[in-house]
């Protein structure tokens, strides 16, 4: 077992640098080096129905698709989504440019994640003409699939069997169903993986089981391939296929495989053919699991029988259990290191899922069976597997509305997540000796002081992104606590802020002074992060001039009544925010008195927050006054900045930490 553990852990290392990169025709190199916009003609073949950007658009806002053009992907931008399907092939015009990062690790940008699909570039389309429409008998199949079951079990129990099906990757479900999924740590019965595999193949070799091995094999085979076809060939879906083929060929050939040597060769082979599905979190996610349950899944049976009393009910649960566990532990690591979020009742959640999936994943694949040959015959069979849907989707929700149901860690670095990754390793493989758990339990403290450690550090991070003027959120903590103050208060920055604070481990900020004029598109969004939300555009008046806004150990105090000049402190430390120029304007007096030596309002300051771009006379006066930082949101205004003046970038960051 060492053996193919060893080759697939060096595999992985070996792998972890291909970066997938722009082929030399790809379109990018259109831009010789800009970022665009540059007009341009295209002509491809669509690899994915239109999307809509806005939920309840109802297909008449923007959308998005990806077109394989000659020489590499690009992502199409439609202003007014376009009938177009799969497979067609297209003559655009429009404007190509880089798509733009993200301005912080913890926030998804367009670009890391076009980069995944093989595409850096984005075509905002201004004409379309279609050149040919071939048949697209998968794509229609599935559309075809979804639809029948949607209208006859409704979006969310429709679209869960649908999903249960073909996966949620290409099945349109309501975003308060994934969210709900995602929160109770159920997440998985939505992506099509090895667990529908098993539960499909399972069904085919009972039917098949008279029919002797060349029928086994090539029902089986068909079972697979139209396995591959429905769900598409996502890096889950190819794993678990590859997985199954070889253990399927081994065990009707009458030779013993090894499970985790069969899962280290569908790996090899996968990444031979696409190295960057390496960077799929999905493809992780799937192999980690996979490999929890080949390794950790009997051991730890064993040593849950071993503990529980044989009069406890609990012991009838011991296999499932120990499956839960072992998924859980092994894909830990992954969570922390790209969610930095836990779903806290996962275990539970999937213990009492456990009955349910598997009677609920092969009646939701027998009424797709009826729903594409005998339509007529599905509500016949639809109430009690409907019913199933809805119990899951009841528990789903029960879990993701409890207390602390999302345990935001906030992401560690990497190395620790190393450290913890050691332990549960140590754990998790079969038969851990009393040094070795001594060794995984010191492992874990480590990496758990560390990283708390981390967290409770006083800290002042700026994130700032280009767009509308520019949006520049300024987040302090100290003490594990947190409080924001931002200039722009759309929903889509609430959405980014949301997942920011995830990453960051904050679960709820103190408080919000959004300084946004225009009152917020999402109010409610806002008010989930913070105790208390000052917006100045919902009517709110704003701080006057010596009012703060306070908790244990943040404030933010405003300088004047007519601009947005605040003085922001956190721990020991004091910053001077200026967002804007007539902040400027209106510290400019305490800023002279600074620079003469007298300090700003009697204080001195750690570091000054300018949101604009300085002109040289703002420049001379910021440097007479010396702060020890000067933080300037947007590009540079020169070839070189003075000593401790830092900008953030059309789309960056700037952090400092307080002592």
């Amino acid at each position: 077992m060492a053996r193919p553990l060893a080759l697939l852990a060096l595999l992985l290392l070996l792998l972890t640098g291909c970066v997938p990169q722009p082929g030399p025709a790809d379109p990018l190199h259109r831009l010789q080096g800009g970022d665009g916009p540059l007009p341009v003609r295209l002509e491809g073949t669509l690899q994915e129905d239109p999307v809509m950007l806005a939920a309840g658009s109802a297909g008449a806002g923007p959308c998005r698709a990806l077109l394989q053009a000659v020489g590499g992907r690009t992502d199409l931008h439609f202003p007014r989504c376009p009938a177009l399907r799969q497979g067609w092939r297209l003559r655009l015009e429009g404007e190509l440019r880089r798509p733009r990062p993200a301005p912080h690790p913890l926030l998804a940008g367009s670009a890391e994640r076009l980069a995944r699909q093989g595409s850096w570039t984005r075509l905002e389309v201004r004409d379309l003409q279609v050149l040919s429409r071939p048949p697209t008998p998968i794509a229609d199949l599935r559309r075809r699939l979804a639809a029948r079951l949607i209208a006859a079990a409704g979006p969310e129990r429709g679209g869960l069997l649908a999903a249960l099906v073909l996966g949620s990757a290409v099945v349109p479900l309501p975003v308060e169903l994934r969210e709900a999924f995602r929160a109770s740590g159920l997440s998985h019965a939505l992506a099509a993986s090895g667990f529908h595999l098993t539960v499909l193949l399972g069904a085919v070799m009972v039917l098949a089981r008279p029919l002797g091995r060349p029928g086994r094999l090539l029902l089986a085979g068909g079972a697979m391939l139209l396995f591959v076809l429905l769900a598409g060939p996502q890096p889950s879906v190819v794993r678990a296929v590859l997985t199954s083929s070889f253990a399927l060929a081994a065990l009707e050939t009458g030779r013993r495989g090894r499970p985790l040597g069969l899962l280290a060769l569908a790996v090899a082979l996968m990444l031979a053919l696409h190295p960057h599905w390496l960077f799929d979190v999905g493809f992780q996610l799937s192999v980690a699991s996979t490999a929890g349950l080949i390794v950790s899944a009997a051991p730890l049976e064993r040593a849950v029988l071993a503990r529980l009393p044989a009069r406890l009910a609990p012991r009838r649960w011991a296999p499932e259990l120990a499956v839960v566990l072992a998924a859980t532990l092994w894909t830990l690591p992954l969570q922390l290191l790209h969610f930095g979020a836990v779903p806290a009742y996962a275990i539970p959640a999937n213990l009492l899922a456990a009955p349910l999936l598997a009677p609920l994943t092969l009646g939701a694949m027998a009424l797709a069976v009826l729903a594409l040959t005998l339509p007529a015959l599905l509500p016949l069979l639809l109430p009690p597997v409907a019913l199933m849907a809805g119990l899951l989707l009841a528990l789903a929700r029960a879990a993701a509305a409890l207390p602390m149901a999302q345990w935001q860690t906030g992401r560690p670095q990497p190395w620790l997540v190393l450290l913890l990754s050691l332990a549960l390793l140590v754990v998790a493989l079969p038969d851990p000796g009393p040094r070795r758990r001594w060794l995984a339990l010191a492992l874990v403290a480590l990496a758990t002081t560390l990283h708390l450690g981390q967290l409770r550090a006083d800290q002042l991070l700026l994130v700032h992104q280009a767009g509308g003027g520019g949006r520049t959120v300024v987040i302090a903590r100290h003490q594990g606590r947190a409080a924001l103050i931002g200039t722009a208060a759309e929903g889509s920055v609430c959405r980014q802020t949301r997942r920011l604070a995830t990453g960051l481990g904050i679960g709820r900020f103190d408080w919000l002074l959004l300084l946004d004029p225009v009152a917020s598109d999402a109010p409610d969004c806002w008010r989930d992060l913070a105790g208390r939300v000052l917006a100045y555009g919902q009517e709110a008046a704003p701080l006057a001039a010596g009012q703060r806004l306070v908790s244990a150990g943040l404030s933010v105090e405003a300088l004047s009544m007519d601009s947005h000049a605040l003085a922001l402190t956190f721990g020991r430390r004091r910053w001077l925010l200026l967002p804007d120029r007539p902040a400027w304007w209106a510290a400019r007096r305490s800023l002279e008195a600074a620079a003469a030596g007298r300090g700003f309002g009697g204080r001195a300051t750690d570091g000054l927050w300018l949101g604009f771009p300085p002109s040289r006379r703002e420049r001379a006066l910021v440097q007479r006054q010396a702060p020890a930082r000067v933080w300037l949101s947007g590009e540079a205004p020169g070839p070189a900045l003075p000593r401790g003046w830092q900008a953030s970038g059309a789309s960056g960051f700037l952090m400092a930490r307080g002592g």
